[in-house]
């Protein structure tokens, strides 16, 4: 069965997966926050909890001690306020040791929990209004997706393991509630810190199992609709690199450009090494501009012939030497000095040349080897 041409079949690229993260569009669970957020508040309650009990104690103690002290009826004495001001330090020194520690660590928890999802991305796309979010298709459509179905799954489980758990653990300590009567208040306070946070520390582990679970949804959610289709590709690809028809022109006009440039260098060409008709090497030597003689032009079957007609037009003496009109057409790039391995040979063509041209009988070679 052929795929449907708006079918979404091929993995998003680079590009696509850079734009949709510039749209704040990235993988992200919420689950793994509320778990992290769950272990690290109350591990930090758990270990705080000692010290935030001696302040409060503190603190009760010294607001017992000064009742009714240094206030006239108007509470304008200098001692009533100086006690108004202790009592407002009092207060905040309370604030700042027992609920400072657990704010800065939820927040500190949401933060990094978020941004390690997200690599700290801050987008402002996605608070910013949009009239296809008022759309009640596309909001009856979220409510019956695959999304909806998961979110309402993980909602019900997480309500089920909560009344399993804490109904399991109330039960099982059920007998030891009676006991609280007995016990002095500060020692029932302790126990049932113990057996909150004892309750909470498996709801935190199922919480994990779950945060996990989330991390998979979301990540083949995420890939899925990411994906794309072939057209898309193909027009991204044409956005980024060019139309290929367009680039193909380009490198068409390109090698025209260049093989004219070619054809009007092959008049200062000192000879023609050919082959006969299917390959052509022009080649000049200037002593004092290069090392070795440097081909000007080449080509073959048809672009051999051009090559021959202009040569002849321009009275540009040619040489038939097959083996090096084919070995210099293979090796050598048109604007290049030959390489050693062919001084021998084409110095010889030269001398031949110059030899044509009424350089004297018995005179050395040009000097490029």
């Amino acid at each position: 069965m052929a795929e449907s041409a708006g079918e979404k079949t091929e993995k998003a690229t680079d590009h696509k997966r850079r734009e949709e993260r510039k749209k704040g569009n990235v993988m992200q669970s919420k689950d793994v926050v509320t778990a992290a957020f769950i272990l690290v508040v109350f591990g930090v309650l758990r270990i705080m909890a000692q010290t935030m009990l001696n302040t409060a104690e503190s603190s009760v103690a010294y607001w017992m001690s000064i009742a009714g002290k240094g206030l006239g009826d108007d509470g304008t004495t200098i001692e009533g306020m100086q006690i108004y001001a202790k009592l407002v330090l009092e207060c905040g020194k309370v604030i700042v040791i027992t609920a400072g520690p657990l704010l800065l660590v939820s927040m500190l928890v949401t933060i990094v929990g978020t941004g390690a999802q997200t690599k700290f991305l801050f987008s402002t796309e996605q608070i910013k209004f949009k009239l296809d979010k008022l759309n009640p298709v596309n909001g009856i459509k979220k409510m019956f997706s695959l999304s909806s179905a998961f979110e309402l799954f993980k909602s019900l489980l997480k309500l089920v393991v909560l009344t399993v758990v804490v109904y399991g653990e109330i039960e099982k300590r059920i007998p030891e509630f009676a006991k609280l009567f007995d016990m002095e208040l500060l020692n029932g306070l302790v126990y049932m810190a113990d057996a909150t946070y004892a309750i909470v520390m498996k709801v935190a582990l199922v919480f994990v199992a779950i945060a996990v679970v989330d991390v998979l949804f979301q990540w083949y959610k995420f890939e899925k609709d990411m994906k794309m289709t072939k057209q898309e590709v193909k027009e991204e690809y044409k956005s980024l690199e060019g139309d290929p028809q367009v680039k193909g022109k380009r490198r068409q006009i390109q090698r025209q450009m260049a093989m004219s440039r070619m054809m009007q260098a092959v008049p200062d060409a000192d000879v023609i090494i050919r082959n006969p008709t299917h390959f052509a090497v022009a080649v000049k030597y200037d002593e004092y501009k290069n090392n070795a003689p440097v081909v000007l032009a080449k080509g073959a079957d048809n672009m051999a012939m051009r090559i021959v007609n202009i040569a002849e037009k321009n009275n540009i003496t040619m040489v038939e030497n097959k083996p090096l009109a084919r070995s210099l057409y293979d090796a050598v790039e048109v604007g290049r000095e030959i390489p050693p391995d062919f001084y021998h040979a084409v110095a010889e063509v030269l001398a031949f040349v110059y030899g044509l041209r009424g350089q004297k009988p018995g005179e050395p070679p040009p000097n490029f080897y």
